[in-house]
Formats: structure tokens, sequence, C-alpha cells
């Protein structure tokens, strides 16, 4: 594979792609719980759509990595952005009917949950290539800071969606949803006209794709890591809409609008992190993944005792700056482990792993939350400090092998 440097004009378009998808899952974030109550859906029903849609998400995402090294990247992008359009039109027709009263109860939950799934199936697709495309044409020495890049291209996505969501959910809770579709289309369009394609010869043939695993001693520790970051900060993602509109007795347009603001503060304190540290701050990708991993600890404890907005966000703010140096460093760390031919591959498992935390997250906090609001950021708290203590422990066993 090519280990130059990306053009700028390759990194605007693979920028813009990632921005456009997360932009959308935000939108999706912000609005789901206040809708799902619209509906009359229980807060677990609620947050387990978005729990089993991400395990389809994570079963796709490495297969999609290795076709990337096969048939290329560009077409793999392209096919989950436009799976990511259609995907929410459907999604968004379903809830649509539920508000008419046409789709109700146990059915509107199982239509909406089948279409979110065949949604996650392909829109699982664009991640992984665009991470592995970057590590194409990127050398080891400026792996780091191209996925601190990309990363942040997410993350103004993320900040930009619920400012978004906040501002269309006057038009009513559908309305951010469209508006995501029409954008993911958009962003497939730039990529199909603007993207170089990856030339045929740098292509892997299918008889010497390499198939990694999640237990490769190379990246097993990192995968881990993200998989657990993802359960502690999906657990509180997914019962902040409710937390809001219980604590603050908000209606659900007022708690879509909320929900989105304090997910712009988490977002943007991601951005801040990605554009300052991670791009002048040179330190190990470890290094940053258990700094990170402390602040979203410190994050989780202030949202378990937070009764007002400023301390919620407070508290966000935290979590975003515990996002911004740990997952570019994991994109990276994974990276650097492996050799180009299994980038797609590795890009494919680092793509799933946020998948998988949603898979537990969402429905271990809204279990918890049910029982009692508090302890779904207690049980955040708790995997945040279980991971950062493995991770410590591995690093001494390390040393004293050494």
């Amino acid at each position: 594979m090519t280990t130059g440097r990306l053009s700028g004009g390759q990194l605007t378009v693979l920028i813009l792609a990632l921005m456009a998808t997360g932009m959308g899952q935000s939108l999706v974030f912000a609005i789901l719980a206040p809708l799902g109550r619209e509906v009359a859906l229980a807060e677990l029903q609620i947050t387990s759509i978005i729990a089993i849609s991400a395990l389809v998400f994570a079963l796709a995402s490495p297969h999609w990595g290795r076709l990337s090294d096969r048939v290329g990247r560009k077409p793999i992008i392209i096919t989950g952005l436009l799976g990511y359009t259609v995907g929410t039109l459907v999604f968004t027709s379903v809830f649509s009917l539920g508000l008419a009263g046409i789709l109700g109860g146990t059915l509107l939950y199982a239509v909406a949950l089948l279409a979110r799934c065949g949604q996650s199936v392909v829109m699982s697709a664009t991640n992984p290539a665009t991470t592995a495309y970057a590590a194409d044409n990127s050398g080891p020495e400026h792996r780091t800071r191209t996925m601190a890049r990309l990363g942040t291209a997410n993350s103004m996505g993320t900040i930009l969606g619920p400012a978004v969501s906040g501002a269309l959910a006057t038009f009513g809770l559908l309305a951010p949803l469209y508006f995501a579709a029409a954008l993911a289309a958009s962003a497939a369009l730039l990529v199909w006209r603007q993207l170089p394609k990856t030339p045929r010869r740098e292509r892997v043939p299918r008889h010497l794709r390499i198939r990694l695993r999640f237990t490769d001693r190379r990246v097993r520790h990192l995968l881990a890591t993200a998989v657990g970051l993802f359960v502690g900060f999906s657990g509180i993602q997914q019962t902040l809409g409710f937390t809001l509109q219980d604590k603050l007795a908000l209606n659900g347009i007022q708690t879509a609008q909320m929900t989105g603001a304090a997910l712009m503060v988490s977002a943007l304190f991601t951005f801040l992190v990605q554009i300052t540290v991670m791009q002048r701050v040179k330190l190990e990708p470890g290094q940053f993944i258990r700094l990170g991993l402390l602040a979203m600890l410190c994050g989780a404890a202030i949202l378990a005792s937070a009764d007002h907005f400023p301390l919620l966000a407070l508290g966000m703010a935290f979590l975003g700056t515990g996002l911004g140096l740990t997952m570019p460093s994991v994109s990276a760390g994974a990276s650097l482990a492996v050799s180009a031919e299994e980038q797609g591959s590795v890009a494919g498992l680092v793509a799933a792993c946020p998948a998988i935390g949603f898979v537990a997250g969402p429905l271990c906090a809204g279990a918890l939350y049910q029982i009692h609001p508090t302890l779904a950021p207690l049980f955040s708290a708790s995997v945040f400090f279980v991971v950062l203590m493995l991770l410590v422990q591995r690093e001494r066993r390390g040393s004293a092998v050494n």
C-alpha cells in the first residue's frame, strides 16, 4: 500500500464524509429518547434499538474493512454513505407512522428495530474504509496525527449535529432525521466525484487477504480498551435525554434541544483536544489513552451528582476531552501495530469497537436507569475505572519483563 501523505483534497473529502456520518449519528442520539417517548416506547426499548443495531454494525464492519482491501476503499465508502441515506429514510418513515398512530406498541418497536439493523449492516462500511484509505496514504511518522484529524472530522460532525438537531426540532422531531439523510447522500456524491480510486495494483487479491481477529496479540488490548470506553460512554449518552427530561421537566422538543446542547459540549471539547493536544503534544498512544480514560472517569463521576444543566455540561466536557484523547490513539496504535496489507482488516476491527460498546452500554444503563437514574453514570464510571486499571497493570507487567 502507498505510504505517502494524504493530499489536501483527499483529506478534505474524507473529513466531509466522516462529518456527514458524525452529524447523522449525533442527530439520532439527540432525537431518539424524546421521539421514542412520543410513540410510547419504554426506556429499555429505546436504548435496545441502539444496542442491537450496534451489534449488527460491529459484526458487519470487519467484513467491509476486508472487502475494501480487495475492491478498493472508494466504492466501500460510497456504499456506506448510500446505505446510511436509505436506512435513515426508512427508519424515519417508521416513526412517522408511529406518530400518526398507524403503528404502535410491540409492532412499532419491532419494525423500527428491523429498519435500524438493516441500516447498520450497510452504513458500517464507511468508517473502516475511510480509516484504511487514510492509513494507506500516510507514513508511520504521520499516522497518529492523521488519525487525529479524522477524529476531528467526526467530532465536528457531532458538534454540528446537535446544533442542527435543536434548530430543526422546532419543525418537528423527524425533521433532523430527514436532514441527516440528505447530508449523507451529498457526501456520497462528493466522494464519487472527488476521491481518487485505490490503484488496482495496490489492492489485496482475495487469496492474500489477511483475516485479523479481535484476539490478535498485537492489537487486542487496544480493541478491548475501545470497547470498554464506549460501553461507558454509550451508557451515559443513551440515558442523557431521559435524565434531562426527568430532572428539568421538559417536553419532547425541549428535551431534544437540551440533549443536543449537552452532546454539543462534549463534541466541542473532543474537537478542541484533537486540534490542539493531539497535534502538538508528542506522547505515545498508550499515554494518551490513559489520560483520556482518567478524564472520562471524572466526567462520569460529575454526571452522577449533577442536578442542573451547568454541572451536567461540565461532566460532558470531561467525557468529550477523554474521547478526543483516546480514539485517535487507539486507531493510530492499531494501525502502527500491523502491516500495510492488514490496514483494511484492522480498520474494520477498530470501527467495530464503538458499536460493540453500544451493545452493552445502552442496555445496562437503560435497565439501571429504570431502577434509579444515578445508577447509569455510576455504571459508566465503574467501567472507565476497570479499563484504566487493566491498562496500568498491563504496562507494569511489560516494564517488569523488560
